[in-house]
């Protein structure tokens, strides 16, 4: 049985940036346990104060797109500026089995090994837009931990990328090398969520494709409705391999941080943030409380059945289990 560290401890150790103590603390944020949940929302609580002010940078992208490789360079990178990097990279979650592979820290063999640096692979557990389940908990630990950086790398495999866009203040999508068909298969929505876009992959034999590729974006990104008022999406082309191309990624990160700040929007984006953070509870909180009634216990695998074998509709099974929860739609 894993043993629980006092709410001090777990104060104390985030605080003065113990590494092990993290660790443990996130493991118990993620936990599943009643005892649990209330002694990480008492340390939440505590450690609040200390929160806010990393830079919140999303990164997506679609499996092969070296995203990986990418925060590696990235993260070694901004640490040689005297910076703290924390990566939350989440892990596809199996359909079948629900296991997850859990491998970013071998992918990141630098940072991996980076006193300066925190990464924390998590399970996606299935949940939408490939986000971890206690990722916004996660990244608050991370700030008041003192890590001046927090990157969250998401799956990337279509699930919808919106909450993880809801959580971060800069959202950046990387592509592969191509252009014309290739870009007709671009999810629109994603490119919408997009604070700037990177083409990666910018070396070798890829660096003819990446500036096909770019000049597609460039033009494309004139139709697409701006995401803020105030900031125009860039595209780009980098290499995580190489470098090429980070540094001016990073002062544009740094560039819209600014413009956020200089008009009053970032305090917008931070309550947007807690706002998303408030919905997801309680929608996880009222499933929860749903799939633990015990009149909708009696009801779920028959309503499930007679649904799956086309005898009632889904509608009409749901009205029925919402009735047995104590929902009325009067």
């Amino acid at each position: 049985m894993r043993r629980r560290l006092s709410l001090d401890a777990y104060e104390q150790g985030v605080i003065a940036h113990d590494r092990a103590v993290l660790a443990r603390a996130i493991t118990l944020i993620e936990s599943r346990e009643q005892e649990d949940g209330v002694l990480a929302q008492a340390l939440l609580t505590r450690l609040l104060p200390r929160t806010g002010g990393a830079r919140r940078v999303g990164i997506t992208g679609v499996p092969g797109v070296g995203k990986s490789t990418f925060i590696d360079e990235l993260g070694m990178r901004l640490i040689k500026r005297g910076q703290r990097v924390a990566v939350l990279a989440i892990d596809p979650s199996s359909s079948v089995s629900g296991g997850s592979i859990l491998g970013d820290k071998t992918r990141m063999q630098r940072l991996a090994v980076e006193p300066q640096a925190f990464i924390r692979p998590s399970p996606s557990s299935l949940t939408p837009g490939g986000i971890a389940r206690r990722t916004r908990e996660t990244m608050l630990l991370c700030e008041a931990a003192g890590f001046e950086v927090v990157l969250v790398e998401t799956v990337g495999v279509g699930q919808g990328e919106t909450a993880v866009s809801e959580m971060v203040d800069f959202f950046l999508v990387l592509m592969l090398p191509g252009s014309g068909d290739e870009l007709q298969g671009i999810k629109k929505g994603v490119l919408e969520l997009a604070d700037a876009i990177a083409v990666n992959k910018c070396d070798g034999d890829g660096a003819a494709r990446a500036r096909l590729a770019l000049a597609d974006l460039t033009a494309a990104l004139r139709y697409l409705p701006r995401r803020r008022p105030g900031w125009q999406v860039r595209a780009m082309a980098v290499s995580g391999q190489t470098g090429e191309g980070l540094d001016d990624l990073w002062q544009l990160v740094e560039a819209h941080r600014s413009q956020l700040e200089a008009s009053g929007e970032l305090q917008t984006v931070r309550a947007d943030q807690q706002r998303a953070w408030l919905w997801s509870l309680i929608g996880e909180r009222l499933e929860r409380a749903f799939r633990d009634s015990p009149e909708v216990a009696k009801q779920l695998h028959r309503l499930e059945a007679e649904v799956t074998a086309g005898r009632i509709t889904p509608p009409a099974a749901a009205d029925a289990l919402l009735a047995a929860f104590g929902f009325s739609r009067a």
